[in-house]
């Protein structure tokens, strides 16, 4: 199953907010794309990519000016700020405007298609990498958020080396942070890891360093949003203290993400715009509020792990290794 197809001249996607009930919707506008990106009915970096370029070809399959497709690429690329992916995969598709509407959507397909090959590719290049810094034998391995199939087309990034190294017979356990405030752990990797059939433990999020702290797991894998040019990762919020605990263990942190989240024009971790969303995910819980009136709440969806707490990045084609430098 893929969590987005082009259908009749639609985006076709799982709405994510749902799960683990499983339904999808129908995409029709552009408005309805950026609200779906906004409200995280489609998420995930490297599935917001897709969505990004599907969401040009939807803009330009009628006919419409450059002008007003050109403006339709700004507010999708626009609709999340930390993640690299989507602003690059509207590019991918809006390079090919000049050539009409049948080009855009060839290469937003394209894009689509490629994911898979791509997210196929890195989980077997972070298998072996995990291989040869833990060794031999069945290995415990702790993730954040949800970087499995959800969150791209249908394989995975960090999820996808759990998947890799699970065709080896090499996972024993995977731990798995609930991910406050919208519970993309517990809601979706669970999900993911049941399907699986593979052994795995739900904490939460503040019990995630501790786990590390006991010798419980032997890495950490995550995927990421956005990496700057120097190594540092932005990720969803909660990776840095995962980051912190690995190093003081003495056990690899690694991240897994395509090429196309490498953003070699942002220099540094400084340099990420972290999006805040709305205090209510944080100060209500099932529409009820859990803090006084009076209580305000910041929310980041994003932190960002400094490179030198990075053991390796894993790309399709390559492993970076910025804490080495």
């Amino acid at each position: 199953m893929r969590t987005v197809e082009w259908v009749d001249g639609e985006l076709d996607v799982v709405d994510q907010t749902a799960l683990p009930r499983l339904c999808r919707v129908r995409l029709r506008t552009v408005d309805e794309v950026v609200d779906a990106v906004r409200r995280l009915v489609v998420r995930g970096a490297p599935l917001l990519g897709v969505v990004g370029a599907l969401g040009v070809a939807l803009a330009a399959s009628d006919g419409a000016a450059a002008e007003r497709v050109r403006a339709d690429a700004e507010r999708i690329a626009a609709a999340r700020p930390t993640a690299v992916n989507l602003g690059w995969g509207v590019e991918q598709a809006l390079a090919h405007l000049d050539a009409g509407p049948a080009a855009v959507l060839k290469a937003a397909l394209a894009v689509l298609d490629d994911d898979v090959r791509r997210c196929r590719a890195l989980a077997k290049r972070g298998a072996a990498l995990l291989g040869e810094l833990c060794g031999d034998g069945q290995l415990a391995l702790h993730t954040h958020c949800n970087a499995g199939a959800m969150a791209c087309v249908e394989w995975g990034t960090a999820l996808g080396v759990v998947r890799a190294l699970h065709e080896r017979r090499r996972v024993r356990l995977v731990v798995v942070d609930e991910t406050r405030p919208l519970l993309q752990g517990s809601r979706i990797t669970t999900v993911e890891l049941a399907q699986l059939g593979l052994e795995h433990r739900v904490v939460v999020d503040s019990a995630g360093p501790s786990v590390i702290a006991r010798g419980l797991v032997d890495a950490v894998v995550v995927g990421a949003d956005r990496i700057a040019a120097n190594g540092d990762v932005a990720n969803k919020i909660g990776t840095y203290p995962l980051a912190l605990a690995a190093a003081r263990a003495g056990i690899p942190f690694v991240v897994a993400a395509p090429e196309s989240t490498v953003d070699a024009a942002t220099a540094s971790g400084a340099d990420i715009r972290v999006e805040q969303r709305s205090a209510e995910e944080v100060l209500l819980l099932d529409e009820r509020r859990v803090a006084p009136p009076q209580t305000a709440a910041w929310n980041p969806a994003f932190d960002v792990t400094p490179a030198d707490l990075v053991t390796a990045i894993v790309t399709e084609d390559r492993v970076i290794r910025p804490g080495a430098r």
